[in-house]
């Protein structure tokens, strides 16, 4: 199984599929893997870059709070957040940062209020604003993340200070978004979600090669057998994989699967057995 991060990570800065990386993993497929994509990035994301490159498979989305089925279009299953928690987070983090807004992602669309100002470019009608903070505690819909947004603070900063003050009731990370925090239930990470896909498929984590380039992308890179870190990874992520691949920009993971395939076919032996090389 080759599992991959999208943003900064298989697509390139201007959020494309470079022509190279998807030869590559169609010669990953042909050889009998299977491509996984490990997100934070929610399923309508997903959809269209399926339109686009004709990408069909299993796509972990959310952080791992959802699996979804890219071909049918169809969540095969859900770890959400239960509102009542994402609630309690938010109160908590804004007595720390009183001036940080929130908004629900449901993975169908991002409901926010006046204080989060963030906009990621989504398809009309992707994000919905609601009146007030005391409205977005109001909505039926499942929750698959709480965003917390702060234009004053860096991610990392942003980070530190939930982690004071939500502790360990949830999950936290960034995936490098401009002051975003990305708040899951507790245990809900891609690594977890990922392993699930394996045990139900017979696939060890030894046979598993993962890309990613932040935070939220540490828990997969460190339980696969095989981790890259991209080389325009975040500095914790560098510091704590040794195996680096090249950027995005250079379609690092278009060169480590060129890599392991060429090395498949001139040796004759599985690539998984091959795959401890730095790109």
């Amino acid at each position: 199984m080759i599992a991959s991060d999208l943003d900064g990570t298989l697509l390139r800065g201007d959020g494309t599929l470079s022509p190279r990386t998807l030869r590559a993993l169609r010669t990953a497929e042909e050889a009998g893997a299977e491509i996984v994509i490990v997100t934070a990035r929610p399923p309508r994301f997903v959809d269209r870059l399926s339109e686009a490159t004709g990408l069909a498979g299993t796509a972990v989305c959310g952080n791992g709070a959802l699996v979804y089925d890219m071909a049918s279009r169809t969540v095969v299953s859900s770890n959400v957040l239960p509102l009542a928690v994402a609630q309690q987070v938010a109160t908590a983090l804004a007595a720390v940062v009183p001036e940080v807004g929130f908004a629900l992602e449901t993975g169908n669309q991002v409901l926010y209020e006046p204080a989060y100002r963030l906009r990621m470019c989504e398809d009309a009608g992707a994000e919905l604003p609601v009146p007030s903070l005391a409205e977005l505690w109001l909505t039926e819909a499942p929750v698959t993340k709480l965003l917390a947004w702060s234009e004053r603070l860096d991610a990392d900063t942003l980070l530190a200070a939930a982690r004071q003050g939500a502790g360990d009731t949830v999950q936290l990370t960034h995936s490098g978004g401009r002051g975003l925090l990305e708040i899951s239930a507790p245990g809900v990470t891609k690594a977890g979600a990922l392993a699930g896909l394996c045990a139900a498929r017979g696939i060890e984590a030894t046979e598993v090669i993962a890309f990613g380039d932040m935070p939220n992308d540490l828990t997969v890179l460190a339980w696969a057998g095989t981790g890259y870190a991209m080389a325009n990874a975040h500095p914790a992520v560098l510091a704590a994989v040794p195996t680096h691949a090249r950027s995005n920009e250079e379609d690092g993971v278009a060169q480590v699967i060129e890599h392991l395939f060429a090395t498949r076919d001139r040796h004759g032996v599985d690539a998984r057995d091959r795959h401890g090389v730095d790109a």
